[in-house]
């Protein structure tokens, strides 16, 4: 007689919890995209279907300008936010295990560990000093703040295709004369580079959508995309916030959809 394997999908009410849970994850979402199309004022009561949100957004000048600068801080943040998680990842997995790499595994995800108000708070009296010493009020504040918070996120996704990669290839560059700089660039990166766009990804996806330590960095005029529909939340809620949603909505299916496509290739 065959013995019957373990299936978590056997359990009595499996599919009917699945289906509950996947309706309070995505139902609020396709309200959200379907009253970003409401033509009346109200983003909870349906008049009618319309575009004439995202237009009205797009032509709003303010929304145009905190939409770049978000992106632009974004981008930035989550290029140091790569570049450092990946030399982290490398220093922690490329070498023998000594004492006190486990501390520095929890240093590195601190972030994660510690709760953001924390962090925003303790980034803002950094800043401010120095601020206060060197008269500078400018986006690099908002883009370090951003860069050290969304480490982290980087450095799990690299690290995991570290420690999944094998090393043979590594060795055996090593073995045909190749040096460190060789086997890295020649080896080493081409395997680790999903990782690394994994990374890349989840780093801007979490800057461009963060709040709380914006909140707290940013200097008078520096509003990014969140910061200004919280505010304009605040103050009156209008079906252009719905369109404003939709369309980071897509952005972020965007960037997940070339992920795939592009780790695909890669392996």
């Amino acid at each position: 007689m065959a013995e019957r394997t373990f299936s978590v999908s056997r359990i009595p009410g499996f599919a009917t919890v699945a289906i509950l849970v996947f309706v309070a994850l995505y139902l609020p979402i396709a309200m959200l995209v379907a009253y970003s199309f409401n033509d009346g004022e109200s983003i909870a009561i349906w008049e009618g279907f319309s575009f004439k949100w995202y237009p009205q957004a797009w032509n709003n000048e303010h929304v145009r300008e905190v939409t770049l600068r978000s992106l632009t801080i974004a981008m930035a943040a989550s290029l140091i936010a790569t570049t450092a998680a990946t030399m982290a990842a490398l220093g922690t997995t490329r070498r023998q295990r000594t004492q006190g790499q486990t501390i520095i595994y929890l240093m590195i995800n601190q972030p994660l560990m510690v709760p953001e108000i924390v962090t925003a708070v303790a980034l803002l009296i950094f800043f401010a000093s120095i601020k206060v010493a060197t008269g500078y009020q400018g986006l690099g504040y908002l883009i370090a703040a951003h860069s050290a918070f969304c480490i982290p996120f980087a450095y799990l996704p690299i690290r995991a295709r570290l420690e999944g990669m094998n090393t043979l290839l590594e060795t055996a560059a090593a073995d045909l004369y190749a040096s460190r700089w060789q086997a890295f660039r020649y080896v080493t990166l081409p395997l680790l580079t999903p990782g690394i766009i994994a990374g890349l990804m989840l780093a801007f996806v979490t800057s461009l959508d963060d709040v709380i330590i914006t909140l707290f960095v940013k200097s008078a005029g520096q509003d990014t995309l969140p910061t200004y529909m919280l505010g304009q939340i605040r103050r009156s809620v209008s079906a252009e916030v719905n369109a404003i949603s939709t369309l980071l909505l897509l952005l972020t299916v965007f960037l997940l959809t070339l992920f795939f496509i592009l780790t695909r290739r890669r392996d």
